[in-house]
């Protein structure tokens, strides 16, 4: 129940975010957050992240509901013991339902975070970047650990074998 709270909050948030751009900006529009570094620029993105694939706004809506589909399946196969993965695809669901209302009401994604020589983004775009990022980081991890599991189970196995053997 937390976690399609926590959903939720990410989607208003984003969604909030968005609108307040949209009504009180100029599409076009920068506005200097932190000079030469951060910006506000409100820009209509037909594509996907960091402007790619514009044009393919219907093919994005399909994969962006089979990747809200594959979210909501992992959600449900993971067990409540691994917290950070639930909140990586947190992340990651509340950034694709956010950008996905927009391509579907819209036909377009909102964007307006500018940070210079990188394509415009949007609060969506980082909750989908961390929540990647917080989902390889567990991954890797947990090879790592089967890896040192194994690695152990091996050396006590060996280890019994040659003391069993040596009598």
């Amino acid at each position: 129940m937390f976690f399609y709270l926590f959903v939720y909050i990410i989607v208003i948030i984003d969604q909030a975010l968005k609108i307040l751009i949209h009504r009180f900006m100029a599409l076009g529009q920068t506005i200097p957050l932190i000079k030469s570094l951060l910006n506000l620029t409100y820009v209509r993105n037909t594509g996907a992240a960091f402007s790619l694939f514009v044009g393919f706004s219907p093919y994005l809506v399909v994969v962006g509901l089979v990747v809200v589909a594959a979210v909501i399946f992992f959600h449900h196969r993971f067990s409540a013991k691994k917290q950070i993965v639930h909140v990586a695809l947190a992340f990651i669901l509340a950034g694709s339902i956010g950008n996905l209302l927009d391509r579907f009401f819209r036909g377009y994604v909102i964007d307006y975070i500018d940070i210079g020589g990188w394509p415009v983004f949007n609060f969506a775009d980082i909750m989908i970047n961390v929540g990647v990022i917080l989902f390889l980081l567990f991954v890797f991890e947990e090879e790592k650990y089967e890896r040192e599991e194994e690695w152990e189970e091996k050396q006590f196995c060996e280890g019994v074998y040659h003391t069993c053997c040596d009598d």
